[in-house]
């Protein structure tokens, strides 16, 4: 089992989570967060200059079999991509295990 998570625009969000219920993903969790990234300048908008040091962004975080892996980061990638700086970044990380409180399955049992 690999957790994945995804530092993403907020604006992709719903293209990202519609495409992963299409690909049979239906539970995974997600947060704002901000980051602070690599830009330095800021912006100026009708004459008022703002940061961009700080980024909004959504987090996603859910764990898939290891066969899913690399199915669920290219749903991922290609929802997300806009081609501009900022996309986001996906990490892919083991599980050792999990359980379902519920039915106390374990395992891949329990993510389905």
């Amino acid at each position: 089992m690999k957790k994945i998570e995804a530092i993403i625009r907020k604006s992709t969000f719903d293209e990202v989570k519609k495409a992963l219920h299409e690909t049979e993903v239906n539970f995974f969790s997600y947060w704002d967060v901000t980051g602070v990234g690599n830009e330095k300048q800021g912006h100026v908008y009708r004459g008022v200059s703002y940061s961009t040091s700080d980024i909004q962004r959504r987090k996603i975080s859910l764990v898939v079999s290891d066969e899913n892996v690399h199915s669920t980061v290219e749903t991922i990638l290609k929802a997300a991509h806009t081609g501009s700086v900022g996309d986001g970044k996906i990490f892919v990380s083991p599980v050792e295990e999990a359980y379902r409180i519920r039915t106390k399955e374990k395992g891949t049992d329990s993510l389905s």
